[in-house]
């Protein structure tokens, strides 16, 4: 037995047998001739690449542009398993958007002796901008990637949260849209739930999360940073399917208080901009002034009550790492109860005992860069090599405030088609989820994401990961 079937498969139990989500696919599949489903996995290549679903990897020589490998054998949950997991989800994002409300106002976490004020001291993603200011609606994460693993039949853990500016959305809808172009009798013999009507019910929840000012019907633009930037496609998929505008900083400017946009008639007011530009570079008056990616004056625009900003600047506070190991703590204060879905252990390298501990297990443990993202800046600790632990021990006694640790875990697998057959490779989850004063919405599904190379637990398309369509079955 190879070390992915060690682990906790998705579709077959440790006897072989076919799991009950899986049952209707399995037989599916099987009666399927191999020729064909090696077709149809070329065919789905070059859909993609016609499509032109890419993304950028940055700081390397090579071309700029990789497509995102797509597995055609989808990642299926059932209907009672997903019901258990959108209680935690609305559980957790509730409370990371009562947190934010807080930290920003009287900080009674803090005063309360729950959360360390040194995590906000010079703590790059806390804007003091923030302070006191009340988004329109309450709402701080409109938009939020919840990413969960999967280690046993009822264990789901939290990995990370996302609520700066989650990506990958797009990756759910096109992925669903070409296994059911390619296999339209599948989806009637499997019912599986619908995810398609995502963009709509973005477009809505934005909408209800507009400002005091705006008609009744509401203007919603999504501001990005450009054609060059890695997630381009995705931000022009958006707007063209929620049927908003697309725009760059040099289409807006502020105007009668206002930030307009520029039009065949003049200059149109947005109520509501979905923003794909990070903090730093949002308002040049405000942050960097260098940044030619905002829209100088937006902030007070923002201020006074005459913009919404999706997500909300000073989110991504609640992305840092290290404020992640106290989310048990963040989520009992806020809702008096219990996490409905657990944390992995997590060992905070700021404090001298966890350091002591982390750096005696370095080769057992995954460490990673409290602001980091896609894969980088982190060490796998049992798939690294003397001298990448070396090196790692040095960053670490050097700014051990910087990163936090946790154990390897052994993440469920889901099979990949491969020219041989089904193979098992790991997998994690990101289920998406819009908040508005109408209450908290999580799409039926998500983006599932595979590491594609047997035995490696990284599953970042930045690292060599790839992508699946993610069935939640229905009732």
């Amino acid at each position: 037995m190879d070390r992915d079937s060690a682990k906790f498969d998705e579709m077959r139990d440790e006897h072989g047998d076919v799991r009950e989500a899986y049952s209707g696919y399995c037989e599916w599949y099987d009666g399927q001739e191999k020729g064909y489903l090696k077709r149809k996995d070329a065919e789905a290549d070059e859909t993609f690449r016609r499509t032109g679903i890419t993304f950028n990897v940055y700081g390397e020589n090579e071309a700029e542009e990789r497509l995102i490998p797509f597995d055609m054998v989808p990642r299926i949950i059932t209907a009672g398993e997903w019901r258990r997991l959108t209680r935690g989800i609305e559980q957790r994002v509730s409370a990371i958007n009562s947190f934010l409300y807080d930290l920003y106002h009287r900080q009674e976490i803090i005063r309360a002796g729950r959360l360390p004020a040194r995590l906000l001291r010079d703590n790059e993603a806390w804007l003091p901008h923030m302070v006191g200011l009340n988004p329109p609606g309450g709402i701080y994460t409109h938009i939020v990637g919840i990413d969960l693993v999967r280690t046993g039949p009822n264990d789901f853990f939290v990995l990370e949260d996302n609520a700066r500016t989650p990506s990958g959305v797009s990756y759910m809808l096109e992925n669903r849209e070409t296994m059911m172009s390619m296999f339209p009798e599948l989806f009637s013999r499997v019912p599986v739930e619908t995810v398609s009507d995502y963009p709509r019910r973005l477009a809505r929840s934005l909408a209800a999360c507009a400002p005091e000012c705006a008609k009744s019907d509401p203007t919603v633009a999504v501001l990005t940073p450009g054609i060059y930037n890695s997630a381009f496609y995705e931000h022009a998929f958006l707007a063209d399917q929620m049927g908003a505008e697309l725009v760059e900083a040099s289409d807006l400017r502020v105007v009668d208080g206002r930030v307009q946009m520029r039009c065949t008639e003049g200059y149109q007011p947005i109520d509501v901009l979905y923003r794909r530009v990070d903090d730093e570079y949002l308002d040049p008056l405000t942050f960097n002034p260098g940044s030619v990616l905002g829209i100088p004056g937006i902030m007070d625009v923002y201020r006074a009550g005459g913009i919404t900003i999706a997500n909300a600047p000073g989110t991504g506070i609640a992305d840092d790492k290290a404020i992640y190991s106290f989310m048990p703590e963040i989520v009992e204060f806020y809702t008096g109860e219990k996490p409905l879905l657990p944390n992995v252990e997590t060992w905070r390298c700021a404090d001298p005992e966890s350091l002591k501990y982390v750096l005696d297990n370095l080769s057992e443990l995954v460490v990673k860069e409290v602001h980091g993202s896609g894969g980088y800046g982190m060490l796998i600790g049992p798939t690294a090599s003397r001298r990448e632990i070396a090196q790692f021990r040095k960053k670490l006694e050097a700014k051990p405030q910087n990163y936090i640790a946790q154990p390897t875990l052994s993440l469920s697998t889901c099979p990949i088609f491969t020219k041989k057959g089904l193979a098992p490779r790991h997998v994690d989850l990101r289920p998406f989820v819009l908040m508005s004063p109408n209450g908290v919405d999580i799409t039926p599904g998500g983006l599932t994401r595979v590491a594609l190379k047997k035995g490696s637990l990284v599953v970042n398309s930045s690292q060599g990961g790839g992508t699946k369509d993610t069935w939640v079955l229905k009732e």
